[in-house]
C-alpha cells in the first residue's frame, strides 16, 4: 500500500502587494495622489502600502476594487500570501539550524515505504517530516515524544533509535485513524479472542489479517500492521488513543509463531495494565513485571498450561506428534514449535518447516 503526497510549491522570494499596486497604477495611468483622492485614503497610507510598510486591510481592498476594478479578494490574497511567505522564509532560515534533528530519522527507509516524499533539499525534507509527524517544529516533536510515556525493554547490546520508534508509532497512529471501530468493550473483546485464536490456523495473511482487524474493530480494538524501521527492533506495541486500544505489529521475525505471540502479548497489556503507558515490545531478554505478565498471558492463552503439560509428559517431540497436538488444541503447529524451542525442549534448528513465514509486499 502506498500513500500519495501532493507537493506544494512555496517561493523563496517575496511578492509585495505594494509592488503589484504600483505596477497597476502605471498601467492605468494613475498617480498615488489621485489614488488617495479617489479612495479617501491618506497619501501617507498609500505610499506606505506601496513601500511595504503598511498592509492592505479588508476595508482598503474594497476601496481598491471600486477605484481600480480588480476584486477585493485579489488584493486580500496578495496581502495574505505575502504575510504567509514572510513567515515561511523566516522559518526556513530557522529550519537550517534544525537539520541535525532530521538526520536522526531513518528518512531513506521512510521514503522507500512512501511514508514521506523524497526531496533533495534538506529543508524541504524536514518540512515533510514535520507534516508527517503532525508537529510544528522539532521542539514540538520532542515534546510529543516525551508525552507518549513509552515503556520498552532495551539491551545495551542493541541501541534503540528513539526517532525511528517515534516515526514508526506515528505511522501506526495514522493507519489506525483509517479504521472505524466501535466503543471499546472489554467483555466483548475477551469473547472474540477465542475466534482470533482459531485464526492462527489460517496460513494466508490475505485471509486472517482482514478477519483479525474486523473482529477487533467490532469490539473497539484497532489492529494495524506497520513495517519495521531500522534501529527499532520492535515486534509490536500497544497504546490507548481516544479511549480505545491500538495494537501495532511489525512482523519483525516474519514467522507465524512470533506474529501471534506478539499479538497476544499486546492483548495481555490491554487486559492487565493501565491506559497511561505505551508498551513497546522490543527484546525478549529483558523485561519489567508488566512485560513478564504480558508474556505469561500470551503463552497461556495460546497453549493452555494443562494441555502443554500433558504433551510434555509424553516426551515425543516428533513433527507428526507436534502436528497432532496442534490440531487437538486448535492452533497452528508453528506456534507449538516456537514454544518448545523457547522453553528448550527442542533445538532452534528443529521443526522450523512447520512455521509459516511472511514478507511485506
Amino acid at each position: 500500500m502506498s500513500n500519495k503526497h501532493t507537493n506544494q510549491y512555496f517561493p523563496d522570494y517575496l511578492v509585495m502587494p505594494g509592488d503589484v499596486l504600483e505596477d497597476h497604477l502605471v498601467v492605468v495611468g494613475m498617480s498615488q495622489v489621485e489614488l488617495a483622492t479617489r479612495t479617501g485614503l491618506a497619501k501617507k497610507t498609500v505610499n506606505e502600502i506601496i513601500k511595504g510598510k503598511a498592509p492592505i486591510t479588508a476595508e482598503t481592498s474594497i476601496k481598491l476594487e471600486r477605484v481600480l476594478g480588480r476584486p477585493s479578494r485579489f488584493w486580500m490574497n496578495l496581502e495574505s500570501n505575502y504575510q504567509e511567505d514572510c513567515v515561511r522564509l523566516e522559518q526556513k532560515s530557522r529550519m537550517a539550524s534544525n537539520l541535525e534533528w532530521l538526520d536522526r530519522f531513518p528518512i531513506r527507509a521512510m521514503t522507500k515505504y512512501e511514508w514521506l516524499p523524497s526531496f533533495k533539499d534538506k529543508i524541504a525534507q524536514l518540512e515533510s517530516l514535520l507534516s508527517f509527524l503532525g508537529v510544528a517544529s522539532p521542539a514540538q516533536g520532542e515534546a510529543v515524544w516525551r508525552s507518549l510515556c513509552v515503556i520498552y525493554r532495551q539491551s545495551e547490546r542493541h541501541a534503540i533509535c528513539d526517532e525511528a520508534v517515534f516515526a514508526w508509532l506515528r505511522k501506526g497512529e495514522l493507519e489506525a485513524k483509517k479504521i472505524e471501530s466501535a466503543t471499546y468493550d472489554e467483555k466483548s473483546f475477551k469473547e472474540i479472542l477465542v475466534q482470533v485464536r482459531k485464526l492462527t490456523q489460517e496460513e494466508a495473511p490475505q485471509v486472517f489479517v482482514p478477519e483479525l482487524t474486523k473482529l477487533c474493530a467490532n469490539v473497539g480494538v484497532t489492529v494495524v500492521f506497520v513495517p519495521e524501521l531500522p534501529k527499532i527492533r520492535t515486534c509490536g506495541a500497544v497504546r490507548w488513543i481516544n479511549s480505545k486500544p491500538v495494537i501495532q505489529l511489525s512482523l519483525r521475525y516474519k514467522t507465524n509463531d512470533h506474529l501471534w505471540f506478539s499479538f497476544f502479548h499486546e492483548v495481555g497489556h490491554i487486559l492487565k495494565h493501565g491506559r497511561k503507558f505505551l508498551f513497546l515490545e522490543i527484546l525478549k531478554e529483558l523485561g519489567s513485571d508488566y512485560e513478564k505478565e504480558a508474556d505469561e498471558f500470551a503463552s497461556h492463552y495460546l497453549i493452555p498450561p494443562s494441555d502443554l503439560q500433558m504433551f510434555l509428559s509424553q516426551g515425543n517431540f516428533s513433527l507428526c506428534n507436534i502436528e497432532d497436538f496442534a490440531r487437538h488444541i486448535k492452533i497452528a503447529p508453528g506456534i507449538v514449535v516456537g514454544r518448545l524451542q523457547h522453553d528448550g525442549h527442542i533445538p532452534y534448528s528443529k521443526g522450523n518447516k512447520l512455521k509459516i513465514s511472511y514478507t511485506w509486499n
